[in-house]
């Protein structure tokens, strides 16, 4: 339900901006979404019993750096609105929404050993042939016995388990026999 209310605000922000500038946007409202990621300013935007104005004065305090009207103009409303909840789904949307424009995606490459970098970019350069983007791939040390490829903006997702493949054989063997 929040990505379809953020959706409506990033489609009111795309209106007159150009992607440098919801580059820009994105960048703020992600550096906002991690905000939420902490409890105490949770329950403090969440709490009832501050009212919208400090709300809005805290948020606001937040994004002055940003020195934009529009973000500012984009934070009341939201907080007159009700909706400080959707700024996490607005950062995420914004990025997806930026990297459709931009044909640049990033990905993770999970493994439980280690991968080197030159198979990441020569993984980054078949896939961005594949699919026309440009994608940028980064690994993650997991317990996954095998190789797994995401990339979420264009809905990739690739693994290769070395159990599954070893059961595989075994079958294939049996069926010969």
């Amino acid at each position: 339900m929040e990505e379809l209310i953020a959706k409506k605000y990033i489609k009111a922000l795309k209106s007159n901006s150009d992607v440098a500038s919801m580059e820009n946007i994105a960048t703020i409202f992600s550096t906002l979404a991690e905000s939420f990621k902490d409890d105490k300013f949770v329950s403090i935007i969440a709490n009832p019993n501050i009212n919208a104005e400090d709300k809005s004065d805290i948020l606001l305090e937040a994004v002055k750096s940003a020195n934009s009207n529009k973000v500012n103009n984009l934070i009341k409303l939201l907080v007159e609105n009700k909706r400080i909840n959707v700024i996490p789904a607005m950062a995420k949307e914004l990025q997806k929404d930026i990297a459709i424009s931009t044909r640049i995606y990033s990905g993770i490459v999970s493994s439980d050993s280690d991968i080197n970098n030159s198979l990441l970019e020569e993984l980054s350069k078949g896939l961005g042939k594949k699919f026309d983007s440009t994608i940028v791939l980064t690994f993650v040390k997991s317990s996954f016995n095998g190789i797994k490829v995401s990339v979420e903006g264009l809905g990739i997702e690739i693994n290769f388990s070395k159990d599954r493949i070893e059961s595989q054989m075994i079958e294939h063997i049996i069926k010969a026999i």
